[in-house]
């Protein structure tokens, strides 16, 4: 039976504390699963520490379950649960870090574009006194367009949320415990990972790190999700677009004043133009940004009218755990 998991932020039973959890989203990815494994086991091993590795099937399509099932009864330093359908990315890497029972936290994709053998380098950096360790992306491989746009919205974050990121930052990247129970903390349904950790702040530092090419398959963000998820981040994650609009609200206005002195002047000292060509345009522009304002404010509406429903973000439907209690070396 589905059921919804509570926020839980209290720390685990000494047995059961392991010093890396890596939380992998899964989606699309399946023939990605089993080189993952063997090439985080190799890369976890190399810090001496236990480790466990906590898989999110975010109901991919592609079979990925079967292989999680099969890799947690191989190895019980594997865990892995199945959400009861999409949630999306953000929720998915929620779901993991609840799961997780690690002092410091990874949070990577599924498609070895983020390379486990960085893993030991981000983990290094973090014990000098970071909270937060951000991997940035120093030769991407994706296609001329995707960085362009990544840029782009990046660009746009900036200016609207205050950020100081760039289009190589990815989900990539090594949280404290602390950071964790701060980040499971923040109720809102309009997740955004980097979002909420860059607001969070704590002691935050970046390290360049090589890019991989997918192993296998395409990427499950479509140009509409790309989208959807830059709009998502940018409009509702800060409410600096309600502003704009009072500030052009402002502009029109004076806008309008300043026409119908014009337009005062010219009937008194000269000869006013004739028909209603300028009534028309300004109708025009006044009903445009009307509609717009209020198109603008009715999706911040349906946002709120989304977290006042109070509904959980994720619901499991599957674990995928044989050995609760043995974190492994």
């Amino acid at each position: 039976m589905a059921r919804a998991e509570a926020h839980a932020t209290a720390v685990p039973d000494a047995e059961n504390v392991v010093e890396l959890s890596v939380v992998v989203a899964v989606y699309g990815c399946a023939e990605c699963l089993r080189p993952l494994y063997d090439r985080l086991v190799s890369s976890l091993a190399q810090t001496g520490e236990r480790f466990e590795i906590v898989f999110v099937d975010d109901a991919s399509l592609d079979g990925a379950w079967s292989l999680l099932q099969e890799l947690a009864a191989q190895d019980h330093r594997v865990r892995a649960i199945r959400l009861s359908r999409n949630f999306g990315q953000h929720a998915a890497i929620t779901a993991g870090l609840e799961e997780s029972r690690g002092r410091w936290m990874v949070v990577m994709d599924c498609d070895l574009q983020d390379l486990p053998e960085e893993i030991p380098k981000l983990y290094r950096r973090a014990l000098k006194g970071y909270d937060i360790v951000f991997a940035r992306r120093n030769r991407r491989q994706d296609t001329h367009f995707r960085r362009w746009a990544a840029s782009a919205y990046f660009r746009l974050m900036n200016r609207f949320v205050g950020t100081r990121m760039d289009g190589e930052y990815g989900t990539f990247s090594v949280i404290s415990r602390p950071v964790r129970d701060a980040y499971l903390s923040i109720g809102d349904q309009g997740r955004h990972y980097l979002l909420i950790l860059y607001w969070l702040g704590f002691e935050q530092t970046a390290i360049d790190v090589p890019h991989g090419a997918r192993h296998a398959g395409d990427s499950s963000y479509t140009f509409a999700k790309l989208v959807r998820h830059a709009v998502d981040g940018l409009f509702f994650q800060t409410t600096v677009l309600l502003r704009w609009i009072v500030y052009f609200g402002f502009l029109v206005a004076l806008a309008g004043v300043l026409l119908a002195a014009l337009f005062i002047f010219i009937l008194i000292f000269g000869d006013p133009p004739p028909g209603w060509t300028s009534l028309s345009v300004l109708i025009l522009i006044i009903g445009g940004f009307i509609i717009m304002s209020t198109g603008v404010t009715g999706l911040y509406i349906g946002k709120i009218f989304d977290q006042v429903k109070d509904r959980p973000l994720y619901v499991v439907a599957e674990r995928a755990s044989p050995n609760e209690t043995e974190p492994g070396q």
